[in-house]
């Protein structure tokens, strides 16, 4: 996460950011996705040397990284445009269709088959009663 000064461009956000993301290249890591959340109100005010902010713009970048890329960011610690930053380690994480092993996999297709089965007759029993109030319309009328 990168909370950068509220009155910096977007030009100099995007240099930062591609800066980061060639260091991470440059230690075998790949940023996978860049968010950015716009100007946000903070809770408190961040001091610095030119000034209090209450506001900053948000980034996430997501990467994948060596362990000691923490160590390696420190530099980021030196640049005057950022208020912030933060780097959240997320292990044994699994990404795509590692996320559902073969048994876990197969037991959730079957769940979500017999859900689906499940489904089709409360359908049904819409339908009838869709034709027990049709007769009561006709006792009605008689």
């Amino acid at each position: 996460m990168l909370l950068v000064k509220p009155h910096v461009k977007k030009e100099a956000i995007l240099e930062l950011v591609t800066r980061v993301g060639k260091h991470v290249f440059m230690r075998n890591g790949v940023v996978t996705e860049m968010k950015s959340f716009g100007t946000v109100q903070l809770g408190y005010g961040i001091k610095k040397l030119d000034g209090r902010y209450y506001q900053g713009q948000l980034m996430q970048l997501t990467m994948m990284s060596p362990p000691s890329m923490n160590e390696e960011l420190r530099y980021l610690n030196k640049e005057d445009r950022l208020l912030r930053w933060l780097l959240v380690k997320n292990r044994n994480v699994k990404h795509g269709l590692d996320l559902l092993d073969e048994d876990e996999g197969k037991s959730e297709l079957s769940k979500f088959r017999s859900s689906m089965l499940e489904d089709d007759d409360i359908d049904n029993d819409d339908h009838d009663e869709d034709n027990e109030y049709e007769v009561n319309q006709e006792n009605q009328a008689e």
